[in-house]
């Protein structure tokens, strides 16, 4: 974390999931292969041991209301907490209890509203996973990547911003040696097609199409 309480804009972070069903166990299993740190609060034992068996996370048991079991996910050291179970009123709960005991933490918040936008006051983002999924889940935990929806099969699209001091920053893709089955697709902005030209500049967000298994090689050129 840093002194504006942003999460950093590079580098693994230390996330907080609150709940592991459909949404919340995807989105554990994406953040995990991004190489971040995940902590998963649940309060349901059958959920808590395919947790532990699968070594996507470390799993707390027990209700992410109580700021009593809440706190064992050492919210002071945590980046982002995401609630992510089925019940709006838990997940703002547990963002509350989150941001009172670390003022710098990033909250993101699952909802069965309409309008998400109703928690703007509350918690720094909001998604539907109905319109969304454990992807968009993900990408509002980190910063500075966001998968797009219309994905085609298996692979992923990908709108990610080039970080400063970066393997790909200030390059040409005729200079960048992307790995196979990456493509970036949209120059600067996305206001044109890239090509071998097409200049990665820092604080700008290109379109990707990447297959899974390199994302998150790609995610480190792009982001560090």
């Amino acid at each position: 974390m840093n002194a504006t309480g942003e999460p950093p804009e590079t580098g693994p972070l230390r996330v907080v999931l609150v709940g592991s069903g459909r949404t919340g166990l995807r989105t554990a299993r994406i953040l995990a292969t991004h190489d971040h740190d995940v902590v998963v609060v649940e309060r349901r034992a059958d959920q808590v041991q395919k947790i532990a068996d699968e070594y996507v996370a470390t799993v707390i048991e027990g209700d992410a209301t109580r700021p009593s079991i809440l706190e064992q996910a050492d919210l002071q050291q945590a980046d982002v907490i995401a609630g992510l179970t089925d019940t709006t009123a838990t997940n703002l709960a547990a963002c509350t209890i989150a941001k009172q005991r670390n003022p710098t933490i990033r909250t993101v918040m699952r909802t069965a509203h309409d309008d998400p936008n109703e928690y703007d006051e509350f918690v720094d983002e909001t998604f539907v996973p109905e319109v969304a999924g454990a992807k968009v889940a993900a990408s509002a935990v980190e910063l500075g990547v966001q998968a797009l929806e219309g994905t085609v099969g298996e692979i992923e699209i990908l709108d990610i911003e080039v970080g400063p001091d970066t393997p790909v920053a200030g390059k040409t893709l005729e200079d960048v040696a992307l790995p196979r089955g990456s493509l970036v697709v949209t120059g600067a902005g996305g206001d044109s097609i890239a090509d071998a030209e097409t200049e990665l500049l820092a604080g700008q967000s290109y379109v990707l199409a990447v297959d899974p298994s390199v994302a998150n090689e790609v995610i480190n050129l792009f982001r560090g």
